[in-house]
């Protein structure tokens, strides 16, 4: 039975949901676990939004909430019409496809969070209708119950599928993502040193990799860097993802912008490299695959346990795992005491380089092949 991978936009294209979809299809057709990615185009149906915009003010008083109806489920995947016949998706999301679906076709779920996670811990539900979420949270119980498998990158979101969905437990897995980086680029890449220890003209980096500079912990970063000049450490915020002109200005922050990863690769290695540490102290936060990224290239996270966040740090040779909203001097002190001596820091990341292959796609692909067969 062929496999074919889906998500809220083009799954081939490496510009959707952080690459993603385009990573996990590339090393599941590698493995067998994917035969192709299906290339939908959300934009297509703009007019179809603004009706059900119109439609909604009218009825419930709130627009918003097109892309969680059946009626965009249904106009999503008519643009690329499958076979009845015995056929096998593997889903990002959790209303693709629309369920009831066809007898014939095996539906399995690789997710990063419920839309319930979605709605109430990323506040993306307080804009719509309290009677349409409802409905669309039924929606989203009655997919997950029916379908074969439901795999979350994190046991936050596999709790939510089992306590919120009332998903069998039996058929609930966790497979952490992968890094989205590219293996060959990376085979190709000359070793690179690590960064000198800090100090004087040598400031300590610290890596935020996004575009939600408020989310994910941007003005935190900030207060660290403070509070470690504070105590003999010069400090700077290296900020990849956020558009320059949003962010604010503060001596010890660097905006780098938007690297694409694919066609910036080698410049998006470079950079992260360069790091003592990579960062991510969310206030909401599904998994978080710059932390993984970070850790394929070798560099230790410190980041803070929130939503999927725990997850991307297995242990902690990979970096320090904070209780959920950390004061920065508390930070700053332990990153104070982790550097000291700095030859220590240099052999513990000497230790993590080595593990980079564990946080590929590969493995990722190879799991869900066990689990799905």
């Amino acid at each position: 039975m062929n496999r074919y991978l889906l998500c809220c936009g083009d799954a081939t294209d490496s510009a959707t949901w952080s690459g993603i979809p385009a990573a996990l299809l590339a090393a599941g057709q590698r493995t067998g676990l994917l035969q192709g990615g299906l290339a939908l185009q959300p934009s297509a149906l703009a007019w179809r939004r603004r009706f059900w915009n119109l439609r909604q003010l009218l009825r419930h008083g709130r627009p918003g909430g097109f892309q969680y109806s059946p009626g965009f489920a249904r106009a999503l995947l008519a643009q690329q019409p499958l076979p009845a016949a015995p056929l096998a998706l593997l889903s990002h999301m959790p209303l693709l496809p629309l369920h009831p679906w066809p007898a014939a076709w095996r539906v399995d779920f690789y997710l990063d969070a419920t839309t319930r996670q979605v709605f109430e811990d990323y506040g993306v539900g307080r804009g719509l209708a309290p009677a349409y979420r409802r409905q669309v949270l039924a929606q989203e119980r009655r997919a997950l119950q029916a379908a074969g498998a439901v795999v979350t990158m994190a046991p936050w979101a596999a709790a939510s599928v089992i306590d919120d969905c009332g998903v069998d437990p039996a058929r609930v897995w966790v497979v952490p993502g992968g890094a989205n980086l590219d293996e060959a680029l990376l085979a190709a890449q000359p070793p690179a040193p690590p960064p000198p220890a800090p100090g004087g003209a040598a400031p300590l980096r610290l890596g935020f990799l996004g575009k939600d500079w408020q989310r994910k912990g941007g003005p935190f970063l900030l207060q660290l860097a403070e509070a470690l000049a504070v105590r003999g450490l010069p400090t700077r915020v290296r900020a990849v993802g956020p558009d320059p002109a949003g962010l604010p200005r503060h001596p010890c922050l660097e905006p780098v912008g938007f690297l694409d990863r694919r066609r910036d690769g080698a410049a998006f290695v470079a950079e992260v490299r360069s790091w003592h540490f990579g960062t991510l102290f969310s206030r909401a936060e599904a998994f978080g695959i710059g932390n993984r990224e970070c850790l394929r290239l070798g560099v230790p996270v410190l980041a803070h346990a929130v939503g999927g966040i725990p997850a991307t740090l297995p242990d902690a040779g990979c970096g320090m795992l904070f209780p959920p909203h950390p004061t920065p001097p508390m930070v700053a002190d332990w990153i104070a005491q982790r550097l000291t001596p700095y030859g220590a820091y240099l052999a513990w990341r000497q230790d993590l380089a080595v593990r980079g292959g564990e946080f590929t796609w590969a493995v990722v692909a190879a799991r869900l092949q066990e689990l799905l067969g």
